[in-house]
């Protein structure tokens, strides 16, 4: 497992690692790292995006080692007001993945003027995914 050295990240607060990486390794395909952390650290799945991360991390390690935090994270959903972008590839099949596990979606999946097929969506936490894919030109015959 190559370890991450992002210049800058992201950290987004989730209810559970497995669920989340479930969805963005397993039915976005996204390249998640889960890093061995040292004795005590809290577990977090990394999302290199190569001199960006997104760190995710559960919430009840956030409060246990800033415990200032507890009530801040409460007042409003997670997600909210947070929008990820993501081209993919296989935007068929993720589409149908995310219907089969009843995930919300927001726009279905739809071809767009300028080129791409899009869906819009949210993961698990209520964290706004947006998903697109190049439409591939077909070749003149």
């Amino acid at each position: 497992m190559k370890a991450y050295r992002a210049r800058h990240s992201i950290q987004l607060v989730v209810a559970d690692l497995v669920v989340t990486e479930a969805f963005y390794a397993g039915i976005l395909e996204l390249p998640v790292q889960r890093p061995f952390t040292s004795p005590g650290a809290p577990d977090h799945l990394v999302l290199d995006l190569g001199g960006v991360a997104i760190v995710f991390v559960e919430e009840g390690d956030v409060v246990r080692t800033h415990p200032v935090l507890e009530h801040r994270l409460g007042l409003f959903p997670r997600g909210t007001g947070v929008t990820l972008h993501f081209e993919v590839e296989d935007i068929e099949g993720i589409s149908d993945a995310i219907q089969e596990e009843d995930l919300e979606i927001l726009y279905p999946l739809e071809i767009k003027p300028y080129g791409i097929k899009e869906m819009w969506c949210f993961d698990p936490d209520g964290y706004l995914v947006v998903l697109d894919e190049p439409v591939k030109k077909r070749k003149a015959g």
